[in-house]
Order: structure tokens, then C-alpha cells, then sequence
């Protein structure tokens, strides 16, 4: 078992981690037609624009209260009126995510009393959901952030249903799923014959297509159709520990079970998975993911002459920590260095001695006997400096194209993940033989000269 140690610094330097508001704000992207709202001031927002709008190389809609001075000390209720009012109008969204932030939080804004009396005041905006998750961004970090805004969706637009669905069931995708691996796991999932509603799903609006026309808000993803229609399924599949709260909330909520994967990236979770759903459906394994099962295994045998033995260092949100240093674990890599940003049940069964909550400077610290650096691009410089291959991974992913499409998850996701690796180690590896073979070639060559003179 790990040890997980809180960093003792003053300040932050490089930082890993990222706010509350910003990954609550990731979830609302989740949602088909939805405009997420940060209640604070607007740097607050346009950071998180600028972020995910660099690492989508999308468009992104987030708005803000825009607090100002005055307001701050004053307090932000007639900001929020004013906000929703013209979100409403200008945008015409379906829902309205409302984020607080570190300046609304520490003022003490009773945000849901204020949309209470803004609901009151203006009828006209009942055809609007409005959903208010508080995200003070002083605690906690990104991967928080989007689990309290799955938890507030479920409480606020979920209600206990009289029928159920046989064949449908629930997915709570945690944040560290790309929009590549919660598609492939409705295609698993689908592949049973089950009908799947996946929560948030940003594989719907953030795939990176191009729409047929322009709107302000998001285009795609879980309608709020799909978020009632949760009370008809018959189970609910949370992927994540992060999810576990959520999947409890609608639980208690409409009375559907639920059951946990921490991880889907392996061979041992993708059967497990696999496994389940194989129960769940009442049929067998589909054959085409019996032979994806076979190429991972043939993946894994040749990549393991090149991952046994090499030293990673790792920087992450808790569950994709989780599910990265599982799976390289297994293919024989050791993890000596795992730095993470909020606290996780799942962090002191980490593969490795200790586990820290720190930064960037932490990683390159631990990194300097590693063979491979793992983390988002900020930390490509540490990398660069150590001189060690860097592997991105997470959000953000400005420096390379296709973040969004990064895949990891099920036989498919794990088989390209552990090429992506090897390949890594592979291309860094000093060629020793290349000078031996040449020696020995030119060997070859000399007796050759000297037996055809020896005829002559």
C-alpha cells in the first residue's frame, strides 16, 4: 500500500492541479444545449475558456457573473439575475449550470436562495433547468469540481420513475475519460444490447465535429430527457471512483443499483467489465471483442521486453493515476514517482511507495532516475530539462493535436496505450547493436576480399 503525503510547501510551483469551477464547468459541457455559468469574476472564466478552448481547439461556451469590486463586497445577486436573463434570451439554453467560485464562496453568497426568488420574480424562465453546484476553488481540485456537478445534476433533474427499462442502463463517466473512451465504452456496452444514457457525455459535444449550423451553446451530449429517463434503468455502471458519490445520490434518489469500476484501462479491468455486462445482457462475449481480447494479450507480450523494468514517474487526477499506473504496472514498469491533486480512496492502493498531493515541481524532483515522464503538457519543460521521453496525458493537451480522441479504455484503448509506451522506450533506447552489426558486417566483408584474392 501506498503512502499518501500532503506537500508541506508555501506556494505551488508549476501546478498540477485545477480548479473546482472549471472541472464542474467540463461536466455542464457534458449536457445537450447547455450554457455553464461561473458566479464569480470574469478571469475566472476566461481562464477556463482559454484552457479547454486550447485543448479541444473548440469553441467553448461558459459565461460569468462578472463581479466586479463593488459587487464582491456587496454581494453578486443582481449579477446572477441579470446573468441568467440574458443567457436566457441571447442563448436560449435548455440549462443553465451555475459555478461558484473562491470569491463567491468566501463572501458567502447563498446562491440556491437567490434563484429561488429569481425563479419567483420571472416565470418566464420555468421552460429553463438551472442547476447550482458549489465549487469553492481553494479546496479540492478538478476532478471534485466534476463530480459535485454530476452529484447536483442528479439531485436537482432526477426523480423516481414507476416503470423500468429492462435493457437500459445508467453510465457516470468520470473526468479522466477522454471523448474517445466513453464512445467506445456505449459501443461495448451497445455491443450486449443494452441502450446505454452516459452522464455527462462529452463524446456528444466535445468529438470535436463541425455542426451544421452555429449555436451559443453546447451541441450534444445528455439531453435532460436522458437525465429523467435514468429512473427507468436497471442498473447504474459508475466508471471512477470520483463517481461513487453520484451513483449513491441516484440511488437513494430513484431506487436503481449500482455497481463500481475504478478503472477500465488493463486486461484485468476490461474483463471484469467485459464480464459484467456479459451477465447483465444474459449473453455471451461478442467475438470481436474475444479477438480484441487476443491482440491485447499479443500486445502485451511483445511491448513487456520493452516496459519491464523502466522507472515512470506520474502526475495526474487521482482516478487516472489509478488507472495509469495499474496498467503499466502490469506490464512491468515501476512507479517510482506518483504525484496527484486531491485526495482518493483509490490513492494508497496506488502501485507505488508513496503518493504525493503536489505539483510539477514535485514530479521533475521524482523524475530524475525515471525512464518516462506521464502527465499533461505542462509539464513538458520538466521533461525537456531532465532530458527523459514524455508521455501527455490528461487535460489540457495544447501542444499536440487529437487530445480529445486519446484512447485507453477497454481491449482496443489498452492495446494502444501500451504501444504508444513501448514505442516510447523503444525510440529512447541507446543502439548498442546497430555498431555491432556494422563491425560484424565489415568483418564478413574483409574475409571475403581476402579468400577471392587468395584464389587469384
Amino acid at each position: 500500500m501506498a503512502t499518501v503525503i500532503k506537500s508541506s510547501k508555501a506556494a505551488s510551483v508549476n501546478p498540477l492541479k485545477m480548479s473546482q469551477p472549471l472541472g464542474a464547468c467540463y461536466a455542464f459541457l457534458g449536457m445537450d444545449r447547455c450554457m455553464p455559468m461561473m458566479h464569480g469574476s470574469q478571469g475566472c472564466a476566461s481562464l477556463g475558456l482559454v484552457l479547454l478552448g486550447r485543448h479541444f481547439k473548440e469553441s467553448i461556451p461558459i459565461q460569468t457573473t462578472a463581479l466586479n469590486e463593488v459587487t464582491s463586497i456587496l454581494g453578486g445577486y443582481d449579477n446572477i439575475e441579470r446573468a441568467i436573463l440574458n443567457i436566457r434570451e441571447r442563448a436560449k439554453p435548455a440549462l443553465i449550470g451555475v459555478c461558484s467560485t473562491g470569491l463567491t464562496e468566501t463572501r458567502g453568497d447563498d446562491v440556491s436562495a437567490h434563484l429561488e426568488i429569481i425563479r419567483k420574480l420571472h416565470p418566464e424562465i420555468t421552460d429553463t433547468a438551472i442547476v447550482h453546484v458549489s465549487t469553492p476553488d481553494y479546496v479540492g481540485a478538478f476532478q471534485d469540481g466534476w463530480a459535485n456537478a454530476v452529484q447536483a445534476i442528479i439531485r436537482t433533474l432526477t426523480r423516481p420513475a414507476k416503470a423500468t427499462r429492462t435493457n437500459q442502463v445508467n453510465i457516470l463517466a468520470g473526468c479522466h475519460l477522454t471523448p474517445a473512451d466513453i464512445e467506445e465504452v456505449r459501443e461495448i456496452v451497445e455491443a450486449f444490447g443494452l441502450c446505454p444514457i452516459i452522464l455527462p457525455d462529452v463524446s456528444g459535444s466535445l468529438d470535436g465535429h463541425i455542426p451544421d449550423e452555429f449555436s451559443a451553446t453546447t451541441i450534444g451530449g445528455t439531453t435532460l430527457a436522458d437525465v429523467a429517463a435514468m429512473a427507468e434503468s436497471t442498473m447504474t455502471i459508475a466508471i471512477g471512483e470520483q463517481m461513487r458519490a453520484s451513483a449513491i445520490e441516484l440511488a437513494n434518489t430513484t431506487g436503481v443499483p449500482y455497481v463500481m469500476f475504478d478503472r477500465l484501462t488493463g486486461l484485468e479491468a476490461s474483463d471484469k467489465f467485459l464480464g459484467y455486462l456479459s451477465w447483465l445482457a444474459d449473453m455471451p462475449v461478442p467475438p470481436m471483442y474475444r479477438r480484441q481480447r487476443s491482440q491485447l494479450q499479443d500486445a502485451m507480450l511483445d511491448a513487456h521486453f520493452a516496459c519491464g523494468g523502466k522507472k515512470l514517474a506520474i502526475a495526474a487526477e487521482p482516478d487516472l493515476l489509478w488507472a495509469l499506473s495499474n496498467a503499466l504496472h502490469d506490464m512491468g514498469c515501476l512507479i517510482e514517482c506518483a504525484i496527484t491533486t486531491t485526495l482518493s480512496p483509490v490513492l494508497e492502493y496506488v502501485p507505488s511507495k508513496n503518493v504525493l498531493l503536489g505539483d510539477l515541481e514535485d514530479l521533475e524532483h521524482g523524475a530524475k532516475e525515471c525512464d518516462l515522464m506521464i502527465t499533461h503538457s505542462h509539464g513538458r519543460q520538466a521533461a525537456a530539462r531532465l532530458n527523459i521521453p514524455f508521455y501527455r496525458a490528461g487535460l489540457p493537451m495544447f501542444d499536440r493535436l487529437g487530445g480529445a480522441h486519446q484512447l485507453s479504455v477497454g481491449y482496443r484503448g489498452s492495446r494502444m496505450l501500451i504501444f504508444d509506451i513501448a514505442n516510447l522506450f523503444l525510440a529512447n533506447t541507446p543502439s548498442i547493436h546497430r555498431d555491432v552489426a556494422f563491425e560484424q558486417e565489415s568483418s564478413a566483408s574483409t574475409i571475403t576480399e581476402t579468400c577471392c584474392a587468395n584464389q587469384t
